[in-house]
């Protein structure tokens, strides 16, 4: 199962590189796309219980990692207005060359 990073820039400029362990992610967001804090939290909310469903469906456990990085993004939203955006800089497979 194709692991990725999606890279990110918050409202505020800081920049923060995620993991998703399924291409699920990219079912979700775009690189290239920014999306308001309510709808891009959303979105990864759904996308990363999807990797880490496709997980428990390959393995027979669900990826800790997955909610890890969910529980990371939404706590960084919780600090931004709704509708503030993040942007998506790129989508690439973990641990590739930028």
């Amino acid at each position: 199962m194709p692991a990725m990073n999606f890279d990110i820039t918050w409202p505020d400029g800081r920049a923060e590189r995620c993991y998703s362990p399924s291409t699920v992610i990219s079912e979700h967001i775009e690189s290239g796309q920014s999306y308001t804090v309510a709808v891009f939290s959303q979105r990864c909310e759904q996308a990363l219980h999807a990797a880490s469903e496709r997980v428990a469906q390959k393995y027979g456990y669900a990826c800790s990692s997955a909610m890890d990085q969910l529980s990371r993004i939404q706590q960084s939203a919780s600090n931004y207005q709704p509708t503030q955006q993040v942007r998506v800089e790129r989508i690439s497979p973990w641990g590739g060359d930028h």
